[in-house]
């Protein structure tokens, strides 16, 4: 038998193709939500994915404030802003910060999925999250991303 000799194939940013997709965050559980965005941020869907590579796809979320926490988190889950001087902790429930900033709540939850470091940043500057069901990315032509 003839010794077979098999290549991996590497992505890089040249082989790469970037796609636009839409999630409509209606009725969607944040974490579950926001993890699998994260995946598709990474690249980690394709055949292809390579580590060092940003391989993942763009992702627009429309209708943030209307994603749903499941049991009681949304009075009892706690952000945390410091602003880094004594006494400079503010705190604020799930339920007042979807209320202010409904964007804000699925841009940490991806954040803290995403990897810490150059690439981490790179890949979290695919993500778009606009609270209402109007996004300014129709140029792109997204195809709608049902989870």
């Amino acid at each position: 038998m003839s010794h077979l000799h098999f290549t991996t194939k590497h992505a890089n940013a040249a082989t790469v193709k970037h796609n636009w997709y839409v999630v409509d965050g209606t009725n969607q559980t944040v974490g579950r939500m926001c993890a699998r965005i994260a995946a598709i941020l990474r690249g980690k869907n394709k055949a292809y994915y390579t580590p060092h590579v940003d391989c993942g796809d763009y992702i627009i979320v429309i209708n943030a404030e209307k994603v749903i926490f499941t049991g009681k988190k949304i009075e009892d889950k706690l952000y945390d802003t410091f602003s880094g001087y004594p006494g400079g902790l503010k705190q604020e429930t799930a339920g007042n910060l979807l209320a202010r900033r409904p964007d804000a709540v699925i841009e940490r939850a991806i954040k803290g999925m995403l990897p810490k470091n150059r690439l981490g940043r790179q890949m979290y500057k695919k993500l778009f999250v606009y609270a209402g069901d109007k996004h300014e990315h129709a140029a792109q032509q997204p195809k709608a991303l049902k989870f």
